[in-house]
């Protein structure tokens, strides 16, 4: 079920109150809908991997501009967002881990503008190339969902 989920993106709702709603709330309240209609759903573990993708995207993105360290990138990605996307860091640096076990960013310790010591993550050549092809593919995904949406 979602609800085991981790929460990993944080959607804000355009709402005056401005109230944040967690990713998992949202599928929360979607699988209740399809539970509800009786509508088929995917499996959780299918959703868990699309949320790790999402996030993984997003992080390899965030350090293709410079060398960042974790707060660095969950910062930079709620800015490029327009505070639309937050991560956080319970989601970001296992994150961050998996994708430098993989291959795809590197980390190198240095001195952050606050004067702490921290990692600092960068794209690797296979970082590039995931980052290329994962892009490629959210651009026709994406388009093929706004056709739907939009009815055609």
């Amino acid at each position: 079920m979602v609800c085991a989920l981790y929460t990993t993106v944080y959607l804000r709702r355009r709402t005056p109150s401005h109230k944040r709603v967690s990713l998992n709330e949202y599928l929360d309240t979607r699988q209740h809908i399809v539970d509800y209609l009786g509508m088929p759903d995917k499996p959780a573990r299918e959703q868990a991997e699309l949320l790790q993708g999402i996030l993984d995207l997003l992080i390899l993105r965030t350090v293709e501009v410079a060398p960042l360290h974790g707060w660095g990138i969950s910062k930079s990605i709620r800015r490029m967002s327009h505070d639309v996307l937050t991560v956080n860091q319970g989601s970001l640096y296992p994150a961050l881990y998996r994708l430098e076990t993989a291959g795809l960013i590197q980390g190198e310790w240095g001195t952050s503008a606050e004067g702490r010591d921290a990692k600092f993550y960068s794209l690797t050549r296979a970082g590039k190339k995931r980052l290329k092809d994962e892009n490629d593919y959210w651009v026709l995904f994406s388009r093929a969902v706004n056709e739907v949406l939009s009815g055609g």
